[in-house]
């Protein structure tokens, strides 16, 4: 299985003490499997660029995170194409979405996998896999 991480999951992931359930889906994932839209660049650009306003030094630790990040799944990156876009229209006119959401969730679909994030009930109806890391039971 493959997975699209919407931006709630890998700021999840930044975390010294992460959900426990998060960090236990997390370990369930065997190899490069889960990708991120390009999108989830751009929202945590606007998260760094919003803190820099009121303490800088913070915001200079998230931006090395997010290069470590983007160095991290630079071949893990999925960007808007076509078929996203195909999906994102055929998806608001069933339920619309948020823009950025709704291109995320279209991302997924378009390339068959499972979206992860902590906001599922966002997406119910969009005859779409999601997974909330959050609610995560190991057996």
């Amino acid at each position: 299985m493959s997975y699209v991480l919407d931006t709630n999951i890998v700021s999840e992931m930044t975390k010294r003490l992460r959900n426990p359930s998060v960090q236990a889906w997390l370990d369930t994932v065997t190899g490069p499997n889960h990708y991120l839209s390009v999108l989830a660049f751009g929202e945590i650009r606007k998260g760094v660029e919003l803190l820099r306003r009121r303490d800088p030094l913070q915001a200079g630790g998230y931006e090395s995170w997010l290069n470590r990040l983007q160095q991290e799944f630079r071949t893990r990156i999925l960007p808007i194409i076509a078929a996203v876009a195909e999906e994102w229209g055929r998806m608001q006119a069933t339920r619309p979405l948020p823009i950025v959401d709704g291109l995320i969730a279209a991302t997924a679909r378009a390339h068959d996998r499972i979206l992860v994030t902590r906001n599922v009930k966002d997406f119910a109806g969009l005859d779409m896999k999601t997974i909330n890391p959050f609610d995560w039971r190991t057996a």
